[in-house]
């Protein structure tokens, strides 16, 4: 009777990490029952993580890093490499468990079976070490020890190609988030990237600049619903991440959507309506993947103060966004859309969220470890760019 019960429990336990295996790794959508192994280890381990950074130091070193945002970083890699030794070794510890309850015959030197030997003939199985010191004698054992084996062997496979994936979602998640740093700053805002955008008197710059942020929205949605461990890898850069780009994409198309205008008319809002939607759809569930709850902001990210400030900053390059009570009523319900959910994920993650305003601080790659003082480009007249464009043709 003990015996039956065992190799129940045991293939039941099998059954579990096959399944949390196939989910997390082979499975591309959303699975949003919560009762699954990886996601309650992710949320244990990230919970003692996370408590423990919360009292680390946070200010940065000549490098620009911080030893928070040190710690941090490690967390994606290893939690992911720790995740593959959680199954791993609950499928030896439940192989062994049927073993022990078939009670297999083994080689006359080897004795009376203990849980430790068919612990270490499941592991041996597992990993297809083929030492043969201890193998099964009977038929039913050896069957279970076939099944080990190819589990072992699909296991394997399904590991090695599941790292590249992951490291290849993350390297295309990073490399638009690398170029915000000459287009909005370091950290990115909202109010830099018009501004700068400004410059170029070009309103279709702005309209592809959205679009091509608007398939990377749904890039990193289908990334991060199929691979949830993504989010918490961080950015090589210290002063962006995923969630700051895209709350200052949101915060951008905020604007455009309640209007802002040059001397050569609107800048496009329909693009930006279109980007905004496709935005707030990655953060929304990806909210819902985490389980952070949207909370109302305190204090608010963009007081009447700096709406003032921003609107100043604008107007010295030519843009005016639109005033009056309609229009700040408007934006105050546009930000109400995204506000709470990128709060609520910055706090889970320990993510800095950008400000609306500029920071008035280098970007990242005007410095280097050899260069303190931020490098600039040399200014160009009209003569210059009317010389470039001759020797251009």
């Amino acid at each position: 009777m003990i015996g039956l019960l065992a190799v129940g429990i045991g293939l039941l336990l099998i059954l579990i990490m096959l399944i949390d295996a196939f989910e997390t790794i082979v499975l591309p959508r959303r699975v949003t029952r919560r009762l699954r192994l990886s996601r309650q280890f992710i949320r244990l381990t990230w919970c003692g993580w996370a408590g423990i950074a919360r009292r680390l130091p946070t200010a940065e070193d000549p490098e620009g890093a911080s030893l928070r945002d040190r710690f941090l970083s490690i967390y994606g890699p290893l939690v992911l490499l720790l995740l593959v030794a959680v199954w791993a070794c609950g499928l030896v510890f439940s192989f062994a468990l049927v073993f022990w309850g078939l009670q297999p015959r083994l080689p006359a030197a080897v004795g009376n079976p203990t849980f430790g030997t068919l612990l270490y003939l499941s592991g041996e199985t597992f990993f297809t070490l083929g030492y043969g010191d201890v193998a099964p004698l009977d038929t039913p054992s050896r069957i279970v020890a076939v099944l080990e084996v190819a589990n072992g062997f699909t296991f394997l496979a399904l590991i090695i190609g599941y790292l590249p994936v992951i490291y290849q979602g993350f390297s295309r998640r990073e490399v638009n988030i690398t170029m915000l740093d000459a287009r909005a700053g370091s950290p990115p805002s909202a109010t830099e990237l018009l501004r700068r955008m400004a410059a170029s008197q070009d309103h279709q710059v702005l309209e592809q600049f959205l679009l091509e942020w608007e398939r990377w929205a749904a890039e990193v949605l289908e990334s991060h619903l199929s691979y949830p461990v993504l989010s918490f890898f961080r950015s090589q850069h210290e002063h962006v991440s995923w969630l700051a780009a895209m709350t200052m994409i949101l915060d951008t198309c905020s604007l455009l959507m309640v209007g802002v205008e040059s001397a050569g008319g609107v800048l496009p809002s329909r693009q930006a309506r279109f980007t905004f939607a496709m935005v707030r759809h990655a953060i929304g569930d990806l909210s819902q993947i985490l389980y952070t709850k949207p909370r109302t902001m305190t204090p608010q990210r963009l007081t009447p103060a700096d709406l003032h400030r921003l609107r100043t900053l604008l107007a010295e390059v030519g843009l005016e966004l639109r005033d009056g009570a309609e229009a700040e009523h408007w934006l105050a319900e546009v930000r109400s859309l995204y506000e709470p959910y990128v709060d609520a994920l910055g706090e889970h993650l320990l993510f800095a969220l950008p400000s609306w305003l500029p920071t008035n601080g280098a970007d990242d790659w005007q410095t280097t470890a050899w260069e303190w003082e931020p490098a600039q480009l040399p200014p160009l007249n009209r003569t210059d760019l009317a010389g470039m464009e001759r020797r251009s043709v």
